[in-house]
């Protein structure tokens, strides 16, 4: 057998403690999987005394997780700090340089330092593994680095962030606002106490960038993403997208295109008889198109402690069978900087929900709008009589669904629409996904 492989571990929160104990729970089926013997060897957090159900006295304790990154009774690394730079970045760095294997489950460290540790890892023979830093237990990474490397990707596309899928779902299935929801998430644990980086979709943008890397073979660009949350949607919405067959999901998206590579992330209608309308609660989903397997979805747990130390521990167990992969699937100098297709350029059908003013005209003065740039109508409806159900005195809702039109062009109808005064609110605008 050989020589065993000792692990320093930066980050004891719910998953680090988690990892722990797998490790304890499978250490003989690794040792076998493996042909080593792996245990951890030192730890290091911001309190050491804190009670975590784990007997830390087993391990050496550094105070200094790049201290630990450095030590040389450690040969592989797992970062679970947290956070796009500081301590974890130079942790990471330092355990990259000392020659020694890193994983880590930071997301948003990957999105904004990922090309820079990858060329680091390459340049030291040493691996840099991420597969928990997208869809939590979900084997994402893996399958699109490795298990589709005979495939040429079209389209990546998901549920990646629990919180928001779990806000949308208790919305539609229970009535409840949006408010009231994600006060919930919050006091489940769902979400933080301050929830924008999640409810703002910017979790999920971190997420994509890397999927749009592994599938497209670029340099991950999470600026050129568009970003949209879900704070906007109503139960309105959820309703209107029932009537119509839809579900409102927030989704991640990259896309080929003949202007590039198209990423964006925002609230999207979904037919309900596709796979990802099933996906429900903190649960997440990726769907793949390629050319050889055409559609595959892989749904399962996408956060919590389990999910996520079982994505580290494979991680691990890889490190230790010595499988050493090209972090993003190619060679970090072989990635290239994908042209990027603006989201005005994005061609798709729309719903829009707009607050008309009972006045003449206006319906008239709104379909003239959309005719002058040619955008074809599938319906319109007024919802309910003027000054219903809590609405303004004298305002319906109007709900418009188009045929496929470009976003920009959507944008400058409704921007006229809104100068001719026949609006009491800001659109409403959902993207519709069809299959």
């Amino acid at each position: 057998m050989l020589s065993p492989l000792r692990i320093g571990i930066a980050g004891l929160g719910t998953v680090g403690a988690a990892v722990i104990k797998m490790l304890d729970r499978q250490a003989d089926a690794l040792a076998n999987r493996t042909g080593r013997q792996v245990s951890v060897a030192g730890v290091s957090a911001r309190d050491a005394g804190k009670e975590r159900g784990i007997d830390l006295a087993r391990f050496g304790w550094f105070d200094d997780p790049v201290d630990l990154a450095k030590s040389g009774d450690i040969d592989l690394f797992v970062e679970l700090i947290g956070g796009e730079g500081g301590v974890a970045l130079a942790a990471a760095e330092a355990a990259l340089g000392a020659g020694k294997s890193v994983v880590t489950a930071n997301k948003a460290l990957l999105a904004r330092h990922g090309m820079r540790l990858a060329h680091l890892a390459e340049e030291k023979c040493v691996a840099l593994a991420f597969e928990a830093s997208v869809a939590g237990g979900i084997p994402i990474v893996k399958t699109l680095r490795e298990g589709l490397a005979g495939n040429s990707i079209e389209r990546v596309y998901g549920i990646l962030n629990g919180t928001c899928n779990y806000i949308l779902t208790r919305m539609e299935l229970e009535g409840l606002s949006f408010a009231k929801c994600l006060s919930e998430a919050q006091s489940l644990g769902y979400a933080e106490a301050d929830p924008t980086f999640d409810i703002g979709g910017f979790d999920t943008a971190h997420k994509l960038a890397i999927l749009t890397s592994l599938a497209f073979g670029t340099v991950i660009d999470a600026e050129a993403i568009a970003v949209e949350g879900i704070s906007s949607i109503t139960l309105a919405d959820l309703e209107a997208a029932a009537e119509l067959g839809y579900r409102v999901k927030l989704l991640g998206v990259a896309q080929r295109t003949p202007d590039g590579i198209e990423q964006r992330v925002h609230p999207t209608m979904v037919a309900k008889s596709s796979a990802i309308a099933q996906v429900m609660g903190v649960t997440n989903a990726v769907t793949i198109d390629a050319d050889a397997v055409h559609e595959l979805t892989l749904v399962g747990p996408g956060a919590g402690g389990q999910a996520t130390a079982s994505a580290i521990v494979a991680d691990i167990a890889d490190i230790a069978r010595g499988v050493r992969s090209a972090p993003f699937g190619l060679p970090a100098a072989s990635l290239v900087k994908a042209p990027h297709a603006p989201m005005q350029l994005h061609k798709g059908g729309y719903y829009v929900r707009l607050s008309v003013f009972d006045r003449p005209g206006a319906a008239a003065a709104i379909a003239t709008r959309m005719a002058e740039r040619e955008i074809s109508l599938e319906s319109i409806v007024q919802r309910r009589r003027p000054g219903a159900n809590g609405d303004a005195p004298g305002v319906a809702p109007v709900i418009l669904i188009t045929y496929a039109t470009h976003e920009k062009t959507i944008r400058q109808a409704l921007d006229a629409i809104v100068a001719d005064g026949f609006l009491a609110d800001k659109p409403q605008v959902i993207r519709i996904e069809r299959e």
